[in-house]
């Protein structure tokens, strides 16, 4: 009987845990996109100006000023299987779909505008 107990309180316990991160991937998808990155970075401010090019609304943050919201983009990074050991900005979730710019900008660019026009459809 004991044994039963402490499954049943394991499962429970797992499925509360399933539901809350099915919530917050499900908020994410919501929200309109967000862009992550540093006033220093060129990458960044060349993104944040193809997104206005591309009339996308979206949300940034300058993580080297809002130190909580770099602490968000952490966790999604981490929650998304992402290293953050060889991190280059910008990151951007887009509504729960997040990824980074891997050093060539133009590439990131064509990857952010390939999601985008997915979304329009």
């Amino acid at each position: 009987m004991k044994h039963f107990i402490i499954i049943v309180l394991l499962f429970t316990s797992l499925q509360s845990n399933a539901q809350e991160v099915f919530h917050q991937i499900k908020e994410s998808k919501k929200q309109k996109m967000i862009v992550y990155g540093s006033d220093s970075c060129h990458s960044c401010l060349d993104t944040k100006a193809f997104l206005k090019e591309k009339k996308v609304k979206f949300t940034y943050y300058d993580i080297d000023i809002n130190k909580a919201k770099e602490q968000e983009m952490l966790l999604k990074l981490q929650k998304n299987n992402i290293s953050i050991h060889t991190l280059s900005l910008p990151v951007v979730d887009n509504k729960g779909d997040v990824f980074l710019n891997k050093g060539n900008l133009q590439e990131f660019l064509k990857v952010l505008a390939k999601k985008i026009e997915k979304d329009e459809n």
